[in-house]
């Protein structure tokens, strides 16, 4: 590290110097003193040409040859042929030139700080009735530790309590705890999700799971190749296409100032400049979109991507328990088991109960304090709520042996097909209602897939740590490659190399697990916003706001940012070769030579600089970002129908007579009053509005004519609910009315997701 910023600090130094001496020396030379000019311009020369020799020697001993050389010989030329204007100009272009590559290379230094932080140092020994803090060196296998709630396991063991609850995500990222029973193995880096427990080690600090993924990130990390310019590249070419160009000059005509003037003009500073700067503009472009890219490699290497690995939890979807519905028994308000759930759980910090208390406040429900609380390891708790007994946990716990109802069944299979976690509620020893609660999907993750796919992103696979069959149903929603499930870290690791050895491999994640896999790719892509700073480091882009879309827009900045920059290689380069040519015919001097390329530079510079801009969109309005946003707020505002609708529709399986009737005519109202008024003003006013900043207005066809489906619908509802008595409430109609709702509901959550893709997309 102190070598790198010696020489990051030795290259401004000759910057400055050549600066200097070429400024130093017009300044003389337009006082009429040319000789002292001439020996200014040398003195500021030599630094950048001495350390360009030491460079040169350097690199042909590693075994590698850049363009370099070319600028070596022009600027000795210049200096032994008394051209000391023509060197100095040289020296400027290319001691700036370094300058701007060590901006662009520089990468930010990884240190496994944030993992060394984050792993205990202590760990309480139990000796006999005597627990001890002793340093977690000092574990030794067999001996028993009391890990407290919320503290982190030290080294993996076994559990010796009857049961305990532990969060795993770090290791696995499953989101959910996970209830251990007596002997269940526990793993060193998972968290005290319960009460206090034991376990007996099985492993010292070193040898446990948690120091595995150090020595894995470390050894990834190290194993990475270094980054090579684009420049290099040619030089092979270059090089002795310009020697044997300034040798005819000088062999044809005599005069070896030709010679000298074909060497200037082919100075490659187009090559030493393009790459830097194009990056430099990319990685700009990109922190505006909330992307931090870790220097010109990873972006160079992110430009290369052909496969995408992708973690799951946190990352495709949301991370954590959300509540996903509220199954209730017939005539049963879901807001109220709800309430009585949430006012009882306040009592619990498990992660469950904070995600219901989370639930009911987000949606505005006033909670009541618990009495009498009393919590069942790994199982829910009970209590008194309004002087009514409250039970919430698993299903065994609230209602024991009594008779599955058909309602309960129905939840317990809405649960297990959607993975979800299901807390059912009784209340006075009544079974009254089921919270289901999973990991959902991400709002922009099926437009982030699609977004890669259009970026030239040809495989898209899932690297999860969570079971199968929760990822598998990911992994079809979204139509991804591949899946794979129940991957530990070390399993993850090996994945990305297999991929890796058969296309340039871009690995996403945001959990310490994702760690070492993030470091082994060609490049890791770290979620930020939220997740793990081990992972953060481990990366070599982090995305800084919680949008997983920016993914893509990581790899469409990469890839033009890398077609700019070989652009300005290439016609930069086009440009030298004519100049050479004019110069080998004597129709450049070498100060008009060295010139010349200033102007090619400058050219180069400002294509470059292109890397900046989108690249598209010219003349084409966009929305106002504040407009998108009321838009979409709109849509959370119609949640709370459609999942009434849904309500609706599952209380029709078992709702007869008057009460189905009651059920078909709140929802007719909902629909006519909510949903096709909402519906109205899109067509009317929004979509208007967003046909003027389209780049095709006619796409908007599609969407209206869900508009057109879902206003039919409510009609054929209304008819059907309109003037609708108990005696015609036959079990055909009821099934007719429950379609018609499903349909509806299922219509407008599709055709929602669906505009807010397009707000997304024509948001300034």
């Amino acid at each position: 590290m102190g070598r790198l910023l010696d020489e990051r600090f030795l290259r401004r130094a000759l910057a400055a110097a050549a600066l200097v001496g070429l400024l130093g020396g017009l300044a003389a030379w337009a006082l009429g003193h040319g000789a002292v000019a001439g020996l200014i311009w040398t003195a500021g020369t030599i630094p950048v040409v001495a350390w360009l020799t030491v460079s040169i020697v350097r690199d042909l001993v590693a075994g590698r040859m850049g363009v370099d050389a070319v600028a070596l010989l022009s600027m000795s030329g210049a200096i032994a042929l008394g051209e000391s204007l023509a060197g100095s100009v040289i020296a400027v272009m290319y001691a700036g030139g370094n300058l701007l590559e060590d901006i662009a290379i520089a990468r930010a230094e990884r240190d496994l700080r944030s993992l060394v932080d984050r792993a205990p140092h202590i760990a309480h020994r139990r000796t006999g009735e005597t627990i001890a803090d002793i340093a977690i060196e000092t574990v030794a296998v067999g001996d028993v530790l009391v890990v407290r709630a919320g503290e982190v396991v030290p080294v993996d063991g076994l559990l010796i309590a009857n049961a305990a609850a532990l969060d795993e995500a770090a290791l696995t990222g499953e989101p959910m705890p996970v209830a251990k029973v007596r002997g269940a193995p526990v793993f060193s880096g998972t968290v005290n999700a319960g009460e206090t427990f034991e376990i007996r080690a099985t492993a010292a600090a070193g040898d446990s799971t948690y120091a595995g993924i150090v020595r894995m990130v470390t050894a990834a990390q190290t194993a990475k190749a270094p980054f090579i310019r684009l420049a290099d590249r040619y030089a092979l070419l270059l090089l002795p296409a310009t020697l044997v160009v300034a040798g005819l000059a000088w062999a044809l005509s005599g005069d070896k100032i030709r010679a000298l003037a074909v060497l200037v003009a082919s100075t490659p500073c187009p090559l030493i400049l393009a790459a830097p700067v194009a990056f430099i503009a990319g990685i700009s472009r990109a922190a505006r979109l909330g992307i931090l890219v870790k220097g010109g490699s990873a972006l160079e290497a992110l430009a290369r991507t052909h496969t995408v690995l992708f973690d799951k939890t946190g990352t495709l979807t949301v991370g954590g328990a959300r509540l996903v519905a509220v199954e209730t028994a017939p005539g049963e308000s879901p807001d109220e088991i709800l309430r009585l759930a949430a006012s009882l759980e306040q009592a619990s910090h498990h992660v469950v109960a904070e995600a219901i208390v989370r639930a009911a406040r987000g949606r505005g429900v006033a909670l009541d304090p618990p009495d009498a609380v009393r919590e069942a390891m790994g199982s829910g708790l009970e209590g008194r709520v309004d002087g009514r007994l409250v039970k919430a946990g698993s299903y065994e716990l609230v209602c024991g042996a009594c008779h599955r109802e058909s309602w309960a069944l129905r939840a317990l299979r809405r649960a297990a097909w959607r993975s979800a976690l299901s807390v059912f509620v009784s209340v006075d020893g009544q079974l009254k209602g089921a919270i289901l609660l999973a990991d959902e999907l991400r709002r922009e993750t099926p437009r982030a897939v699609q977004s890669l796919r259009a970026a030239g992103v040809a495989r898209i696979v899932m690297l999860t740590g969570d079971n199968a069959e929760a990822a598998e149903t990911i992994g079809a929603a979204l139509d991804l490659d591949c899946v794979l499930a129940n991957r530990t870290p070390g399993d993850k690791l090996e994945a990305v190399a297999v991929e890796q050895r058969l296309n340039p491999t871009l690995m996403v994640g945001d959990g310490i697990n994702d760690a070492p896999a993030l470091a082994a790719a060609d490049v890791g892509i770290a979620m930020g916003a939220h997740g793990a700073s081990a992972s953060s480091e481990a990366a070599d882009v982090v995305i800084l706001v919680d949008q997983l879309d920016r993914v893509s827009d990581a790899v469409t900045i990469a890839k033009r940012t890398r077609r700019i920059a070989l652009e300005s290689i290439g016609v930069g380069m086009g440009l030298s070769c004519l100049a050479m040519i004019a110069a080998a015919f004597g129709w450049l001097s070498p100060v008009a030579g060295a010139l010349t390329q200033e102007a090619i530079d400058v050219a180069v510079i400002l294509n470059a600089l292109r890397a900046l801009t989108a690249g598209h969109g010219f003349g084409h309005r966009a929305l106002k970002p504040g407009f998108t946003l009321a838009l979409q707020q709109d849509h959370r505002e119609l949640e709370a129908t459609l999942d009434r609708m849904r309500e609706i529709a599952d209380s029709l399986d078992d709702t007869t007579g008057a009460a189905a009737v009651a059920l078909i005519q709140e929802a007719s109202t909902l629909v006519t009053t909510q949903i096709a008024a909402h519906e109205r003003l899109d067509e009317e006013s929004i979509y208007p509005q967003l046909r003027e900043v389209l780049h095709d207005g006619d796409g908007l066809a599609a969407m209206s004519r869900a508009h057109r489906e879902i206003l039919h619908l409510a009609r054929l509802l209304r008819r059907l609910a309109d003037g609708l008595g108990a005696d015609d409430a036959d079990r055909y109609l009821i099934r007719d009315a429950q379609r018609m709702v499903e349909s509806i509901e299922a219509l407008v959550r599709m055709h929602n997701a669906q505009e807010e893709d397009i707000y997304e997309n024509v948001a300034a």
